[in-house]
């Protein structure tokens, strides 16, 4: 695999399920595909609170499930599940600003997943990384938390990439951080990666996590 690779995009299809599955011909093919990006990062950035890792969505002809995948469903579905009307008319006008218009027989289903253990969760880890960073915390006491409480949690091991201007240095550098094993050669071994870039006083600090996490039998 190298370090050339999204572990996740690798091993969909063969370990991995798609986080998109639907059938179109030629003509739908690109606007679904717009659709679902705009959803997807629309929905990953409003529920942040939730602890959201991933957004997973199906199409079939008159209807669509959106399965969202968080550590604290409570957040999501709200009081008497007013939290999933109002997602759901997010995520409508989402559709109609893609499309121009309302979609026709428009019938979305939600299904709130709850991740058991987000202390071994790749994005919840990640996005707990930029929050202490954009609070001016010394990233190595940032990251050393973050990989001390993925391994109490139970994860075998993680790997964390630090790379910009890390502390606000003149010049830009990339550090890394490690404990336990990450094997990114094995495809059947089960790693959850998530990557994204720490918006800091100095400009953008890039930060990648690996975990690898137990086998479930």
């Amino acid at each position: 695999m190298g370090q050339k690779i999204n572990p996740i995009g690798f091993r969909t299809g063969s370990f991995l399920p798609w986080k998109s599955r639907w059938f179109a011909n030629n003509v739908q093919f690109k606007d679904y595909l717009v659709e679902d990006v705009k959803i997807r990062r629309a929905l990953m950035k409003r529920l942040v609170v939730a602890g959201i890792t991933s957004v997973e969505i199906e199409r079939l002809t008159k209807s669509m499930t959106i399965t969202l995948n968080v550590s604290r469903p409570g957040v999501v579905i709200g009081r008497g599940g007013s939290g999933i009307e109002d997602v759901k008319k997010f995520v409508l006008e989402i559709m109609k600003e893609s499309r121009g218009k309302l979609p026709k027989n428009g019938k979305i289903d939600f299904q709130v997943k709850e991740v058991k253990n987000p202390d071994v969760s790749a994005q919840l880890t990640l996005m707990r990384i930029i929050q202490d960073l954009e609070r001016r915390m010394p990233h190595r006491r940032v990251v050393t938390k973050a990989m001390e409480r993925a391994m109490n949690a139970g994860a075998l091991g993680i790997k964390v990439v630090l790379s910009g201007r890390i502390g606000g240095a003149d010049i830009g550098r990339t550090e890394k951080f490690h404990q336990g094993s990450v094997p990114s050669q094995t495809l059947r071994k089960e790693i959850d990666y998530a990557q994204t870039p720490a918006l800091l006083k100095k400009g953008y600090v890039g930060v990648k996590v690996w975990i690898y996490k137990k086998e479930e039998n």
